[in-house]
């Protein structure tokens, strides 16, 4: 009898994969590093055939700790980091080269070029989205434009586009369904989040062929099949999916993620809404299979900054961090901007650098890493702030999950210095919890909205104790020390 869902997440620094049984609870995990490839600076890549033998590493372990089989496995769903670009021979089914991560910033130039042509307003209105590297469509023109052949082989349709879940859901099925779901999709900015289309005049601005791209699908899908007749009922873009495993489904329902980057999305319901103040319209995993729209606001580093300590020595290991954030009363006016890829929502800098300011004889190690620690919070805030602003919607409550939201510290910080209340689920793994619940709602394994929601139980509630006074002197301080670390880049002539 097949009693259990696989979930697979495939994320920027491994893939992690669930078995997960009707009651929300995970019976199984395996994990497996994936190998990060920076050939210069700015420039991130991944090799596709590591990360699709990953996965399989990941799956393979996961069923083992559950001591379960692919008979026993009723469904598969798969999320995963987003805007991520891989290029597929349609002939051999091999990819083409490394993949180009969403973190990469190799093309902040042809970015310039399209602002300069007056591209912004056509782009954000069909596609919700604000022109950046950290999207696809540019990283698609660019392997198209600079490896040899590839654009003539395109034309004549022999080259595929796929996001992660693509190139997955491809390697899954072994080449039978090529496709993707509406919430990557509009990760691309070549996807019209009005009329769910790929949009011709956007291929034309980029040059890219429309044989490229693959079929679109809502999130709660049977997508294909392996070989074993394990249908892969559900996909999502892995923030849509941390978005759908936290249960917020109601309009101003909000969650972080604290990954690699931290990503804040508010659900916004059925009609989009223009983004102002630096956010994005994206659409979200639909319960009833038809358009749903959030507000998103993605900051690139956010855990990346305490792997950065660790790079330095300053800390051992993660959780070290909180330990040294709690031992000082506050940083000493110390603050760290970690812009080590750009700035993103809602300063969208691609020129800001790494900051460290407010230093003085008396800094030390503990300073430093609160510091660290404390703009992960800052950066949300920022976001959280200009969400409420955009929607008009009241927020109430954020839902935290992925690694760093087991730090207790950033947890009380964020409410603090956000003033709203913090709720960590039992259950952190929601981003592939989300994968879970859209594959199995694919598949009648839970029939309703309303049963997932039953099945999220709280970890920890964090009130904010913060004065009023407190709070705003520090974002003060912490707006300054941005506006030293926005257009590094920019030489003055």
């Amino acid at each position: 009898m097949r009693t259990y869902i696989l979930a697979i997440d495939q994320g920027t620094t491994g893939t992690t994969a669930l078995i997960v049984d009707r009651d929300g609870i995970i019976r199984g995990r395996g994990y497996a590093m994936i190998t990060q490839y920076y050939p210069k600076p700015g420039w991130v890549e991944h090799d596709p055939s590591e990360i699709w033998e990953q996965t399989l590493h990941a799956v393979s372990e996961a069923k083992h700790a559950a001591r379960i089989g692919d008979a026993d496995i009723a469904a598969i769903g798969i999320t995963n980091q987003r805007e991520t670009t891989i290029l597929v021979d349609r002939v051999t089914g091999k990819p083409i080269g490394r993949a180009i991560v969403w973190q990469c910033r190799r093309t902040a130039d042809r970015c310039d070029q399209l602002q300069a042509q007056g591209a912004a307003e056509i782009i954000q209105a069909k596609t919700g989205l604000v022109i950046d590297a950290y999207f696809s469509a540019t990283k698609i023109q660019w392997l198209l434009e600079n490896l040899p052949g590839i654009r003539e082989r395109a034309e004549r349709g022999e080259i595929l586009f796929c996001n992660v879940d693509t190139w997955l859901l491809w390697k899954l099925t072994n080449g039978r369904v090529y496709a993707t779901d509406f919430s990557n999709a509009s990760r691309t900015m070549l996807f019209n989040i009005n009329t769910l289309n790929w949009d011709d005049e956007l291929l034309r601005l980029f040059n890219i062929p429309r044989s490229m791209l693959p079929d679109v699908c809502p999130s709660i899908n049977i997508f294909g099949y392996t070989e074993d007749g394990i249908p892969v009922a559900g996909v999502a873009g892995d923030q849509q999916a941390a978005l759908f495993g936290q249960t917020c489904y109601r309009p101003g329902m909000t969650k972080v993620t604290y990954g690699t980057g931290a990503f804040v999305l508010m659900t916004i319901g059925k009609k989009p809404v223009v983004a102002r103040n630096g956010l994005l319209t994206t659409l979200a995993c639909s319960l009833d299979r038809e358009a749903e729209y959030a507000l998103e606001g993605s900051v690139f580093i956010a855990g990346a900054a305490i792997q950065w300590l660790q790079d330095l020595g300053l800390i051992k290991e993660a959780g070290e961090s909180e330990q040294l954030a709690m031992e000082i009363e506050d940083t000493g006016g110390v603050y760290l901007v970690p812009a080590f890829v750009g700035l993103g929502a809602p300063h969208w800098d691609m020129y800001a650098r790494g900051t460290l300011v407010g230093l003085t004889r008396g800094s030390g190690r503990a300073q430093v890493v609160r510091a660290a620690v404390e703009s992960i919070a800052y950066q949300v805030t920022d976001v959280l702030k200009a969400m409420v602003a955009n929607s008009g919607l009241r927020l109430a409550e954020v839902r935290v999950d992925g690694g760093a939201a087991t730090n207790n510290f950033l947890a009380q910080f964020q409410a603090d210095i956000a003033g709203v209340e913090v709720s960590r689920p039992k259950m952190l793994e929601t981003t592939a919890l989300g994968a879970a619940y859209l594959a199995g709602l694919g598949i009648g394994f839970w029939e309703s909205g309303q049963e997932i929601e039953a099945l999220r139980e709280v970890g920890q509630q964090f009130t904010p104790h913060m004065k009023a006074a407190e709070r705003q002197a520090l974002r003060r301080g912490w707006a300054r020390a941005l506006e030293r670390a926005k257009g590094w880049l920019i030489v003055e002539e």
